[in-house]
């Protein structure tokens, strides 16, 4: 009989309640295994001289040093995947997108009343992201140049349909669409930065909290060449500019005429994400077929793999990103598995890629 290895895991965490219920749920993953709790960060490192964890559930917010400042030094002399399972919402999303670019992987953002019960009832959400990052690749990125529920699929909300449907009115503006999850915060921001003022228009779902792709969008925007904004209903998607999808949200491209948009839309989790990629693709294969040049990056799980191959099938573009610059070679390898993708390419190779298909 095979033994797998069980993901050790730290808790870090200065609420008892927290700490308590956290390790009950993850506990009771026969994946997963609690190997000790920390109310603050000089005992976390007491506890990581002695024994290293697989992953480190960190909160922001604790006493005597703040996990910001313990992120920065444990990935600069001791990289371990985190979580980050902090309540900090939408006031502190731009110290949460921080800790993202020191080297966290996941973000689970818990409220500030009904902690304990909200933590039950995400039990799957946790343990999810604690596997995530425990099959992460912890590196240094590079710098910046200038400085189980049933799984749903897309049709609960866009049915299956041709792509030919949409295509009445002949256009041949292009648009991209990129999906992305764990380590694709980093990964978009080395993709955008790299995009001139004119690249084409696109849509991005990265899978994020609530409150946090509005700081997300606003950081890159400010770095960016290309505007890069939070989607907001009815946006236009124009050459030049960047729309995220709002955290909890699923966001679809439209077209009307020779105009294409997006429409922000609540729904269930599809393929347990909320927004999906799958809706997203789905979409454009559908509203945007041919036209549209598709990119599936980094992230674990296989969300955007089917609408990836609808895209294939309707004669988009489709590139991934290949293992090697990925930090989790999930969605990628699946869209792979399944026949959608033209071309594996390096992260640093994708944004000349994209700007020769689309003036091609």
């Amino acid at each position: 009989m095979v033994v797998t290895k069980k993901i050790k895991v730290l808790i870090v965490d200065d609420s008892a309640v927290v700490r308590q219920t956290l390790s009950a749920i993850l506990g009771a993953d026969a994946q997963i295994e609690v190997m000790g709790v920390a109310s603050d960060p000089f005992i976390a490192a007491d506890k990581i001289n002695q024994e290293r964890p697989d992953v480190i559930t960190l909160d922001i917010e604790m006493p005597r040093m703040d996990g910001l400042t313990f992120l920065r030094k444990l990935m600069s002399q001791y990289p371990v995947p985190v979580v980050i399972c902090s309540s900090l919402t939408a006031q502190g999303a731009e110290t949460t997108l921080q800790a993202l670019h020191y080297g966290a992987v996941e973000i689970i953002n818990k409220p500030k009343l009904g902690v304990a019960k909200f933590l039950q009832e995400a039990q799957i959400l946790i343990c999810d992201a604690v596997k995530a990052a425990a099959a992460a690749r912890v590196r240094t990125l590079p710098a910046v140049r200038h400085e189980v529920e049933k799984k749903l699929s897309a049709d609960v909300i866009l049915a299956k349909g041709a792509a030919h449907l949409a295509g009445a009115i002949t256009t041949t503006e292009k648009v991209v669409v990129i999906g992305a999850s764990t380590g694709g915060t980093e990964a978009l921001r080395l993709y955008l930065e790299a995009m001139p003022h004119d690249a084409p228009g696109t849509v991005i779902v990265q899978h994020m909290p609530e409150h946090f792709t509005t700081a997300f969008a606003k950081r890159l925007d400010s770095t960016c060449r290309m505007t890069v904004k939070e989607a907001v209903d009815n946006d236009t998607v124009l050459p030049g500019r960047a729309l995220i999808a709002p955290g909890n949200r699923h966001l679809l491209l439209k077209r009307s005429g020779a105009r294409y948009y997006v429409e922000v839309k609540e729904g269930p989790l599809v393929s347990r994400h909320r927004p999906s990629v799958d809706v997203l693709f789905r979409s454009a294969a559908r509203y945007a077929g041919k036209n549209t040049i598709a990119v599936i990056m980094t992230g674990m799980g296989d969300d955007g793999a089917k609408g990836m191959k609808e895209l294939h099938d309707a004669g988009a573009v489709t590139l991934a990103q290949d293992e090697e610059s990925c930090v989790v070679f999930g969605m990628p390898k699946e869209a792979i598995r399944l026949g959608g993708v033209d071309q594996i390419l390096p992260l640093g190779k994708i944004p000349a890629t994209v700007i020769r298909h689309y003036r091609s």
